[in-house]
């Protein structure tokens, strides 16, 4: 069923949408039904996991950290992870950036943007990020390339309030692409899960992170 769960999916949303198969926790049998009904793209949250499955899995897969990663954890994941969505501070853009330099790459990453109302989210505030480009020059993270933004709205079942919070993050992009990040290589907006990402698509979405609709709930 997995792949007829991706198929799915693919049909019902536009070819600009990237889909990132959500596949933290689950075992590589799993991983492997994905991947033989085509799916290349697959997210991990935690770093010796996602090791472990870049290691044992197919090489022309994707792996794509979308959890909350620690500086100290960078090196492991440096040398072949395909995105980073949840840069949320200078400190861990500097280390992204060295351990980059020591492998020899321009490692794509993702800026997070708290836009939930929950205060167990991380994430810059738009303000927050202004001023660390005030403060910083982005010009010496030469092995680091920032091709959009991520965020994730409340778990919540008010769709207002989910469509609110989307909005907010379509917003933020744009005027990080007017001021800062004119070029072409800045155009994706990470945003939308199992329960949220049609209502992420409609407010700018261009990549979702779906788990739980491909390969069941934990």
């Amino acid at each position: 069923m997995i792949a007829e769960k991706i198929d799915e999916i693919k049909g019902t949303i536009p070819n600009h949408v990237t889909l990132v198969a959500v596949s933290k926790t689950k075992p590589n049998s799993l991983i492997e039904k994905a991947y033989a009904g085509g799916q290349r793209i697959f997210g991990e949250n935690k770093v010796q996991e996602l090791v472990d499955k870049y290691e044992a899995l197919p090489k022309d897969i994707e792996w794509h950290m979308i959890g909350h990663l620690q500086r100290n954890k960078v090196k492991y994941i440096a040398p072949f992870v395909s995105l980073i969505h949840g840069v949320d501070s200078y400190k861990l853009l500097k280390e992204i950036n060295k351990q980059g330099k020591k492998c020899g790459r321009k490692i794509p990453v993702l800026i997070q943007f708290h836009i939930a109302q929950e205060s167990s989210k991380f994430g810059f505030t738009l303000e927050e990020f202004t001023e660390t480009m005030e403060q910083n020059s982005l010009s010496e993270l030469e092995n680091i390339d920032i091709q959009g933004v991520m965020g994730m709205a409340s778990f919540t079942s008010d769709q207002r309030q989910v469509a609110d919070e989307f909005h907010s993050l379509k917003s933020i992009f744009k005027s990080l692409q007017k001021n800062y990040f004119p070029q072409n290589n800045f155009k994706t907006i990470s945003m939308g899960m199992s329960g949220d990402y049609k209502i992420a698509i409609e407010f700018g979405s261009t990549m979702i992170r779906v788990g739980s609709t491909i390969f069941g709930k934990r």
